[in-house]
């Protein structure tokens, strides 16, 4: 068993770059840590870290040997975590940021069942609709919707949301039903956060450029206006679900509606990251592993 030992040491200080910074992630004196991976690169017979008085970089061999031992160390936290879950109550604060109909109908609700299961927890959900920066904010993790542009942020997909177009009864009595989506250059349309809307036609995606009296980058504001016959709505299929079956509103183009985007959860790296956290996130994923659309 002692085959094992520095690999955890190994392991931080290559990601940290460091050995005092190493030693302070893990809690221990610089010296340990340094012993430690001196040690392994003794058994294991060659160099892994290339020391100098600045910084600290793998070698050729340690780069190679480091991919091995990181889903060692990640594999070995993994499995005291799962006993862990058994075993500790959470606590501290949980803070989340999310919007849009999505957050407010089912993120928010799964979050309140999470919550109520750990008494000891507290939960921060911010739905602002910024986009928050989630270290300088001090938020554990995000739900996003649409393209992900920030590449340092790690990203698990929540949800699939496919889109639908709808109207209210008078305002296609008063200005006609669209048949193509190109038509709706000759109506009112709800924009909400973007006014190119992106449609299948002929198995292929095609974009128009929509305009309308009312714009709004919430997705309650966007529905009610759509209920007031102020134009044509177009997003995610969930959103209008009661609407529809009080018939208060009608789908059109339904031959032309788009996949539409995901939904995500996005974070930094979740290696170090609290307990509360990780479950959370898990929490989520389980809840929405089967979640469609279509049926809400």
């Amino acid at each position: 068993m002692d085959s094992f030992e520095g690999i955890i040491e190994f392991v931080a200080v290559a990601q940290s770059n460091g050995f005092s910074a190493a030693a302070t992630q893990l809690g221990c004196s610089t010296s340990h840590v340094s012993r430690q991976v001196a040690r392994l690169e003794k058994r294991l017979g060659c160099v892994l870290l290339a020391r100098s008085t600045r910084v600290v970089t793998l070698t050729e061999a340690g780069a190679d040997y480091y991919q091995h031992a990181k889903m060692l160390v990640e594999g070995l936290q993994q499995a005291n975590e799962q006993v862990n879950r058994q075993q500790v109550a959470l606590s501290g604060t949980l803070r989340v940021s999310a919007a849009g109909g999505l957050a407010e109908h089912f993120v928010g609700p799964a979050l309140m069942e999470f919550v109520a299961q750990h008494p000891g927890l507290t939960v921060d959900l911010d739905m602002n609709s910024r986009l928050v920066n989630l270290p300088e904010d001090g938020i554990d993790f995000a739900i996003r919707y649409g393209e992900l542009n920030d590449s340092n942020l790690i990203a698990r997909k929540l949800v699939n949301r496919p889109m639908m177009a709808v109207a209210s009864k008078r305002y296609l009595q008063q200005h006609g039903t669209p048949k193509h989506p190109f038509d709706l250059q000759d109506h009112s349309c709800i924009v909400s956060n973007k006014d190119l809307w992106e449609f299948n036609i002929d198995g292929k995606k095609e974009v128009t450029k929509v305009k309308g009296r009312w714009r709004s980058n919430n997705a309650n504001m966007v529905l009610n206006a759509c209920k007031k016959g102020l134009g044509v709505a177009y997003m995610p299929k969930s959103t209008f679900t009661d609407a529809i079956a009080k018939q208060q509103l009608i789908p059109i183009l339904e031959p032309f509606w788009g996949q539409g985007t995901s939904s995500w959860i996005v974070y930094h790296n979740k290696q170090f990251m609290p307990l509360r956290v990780r479950l959370a996130i898990d929490f989520l994923l389980q809840h929405f592993a089967n979640w469609d659309e279509t049926s809400q």
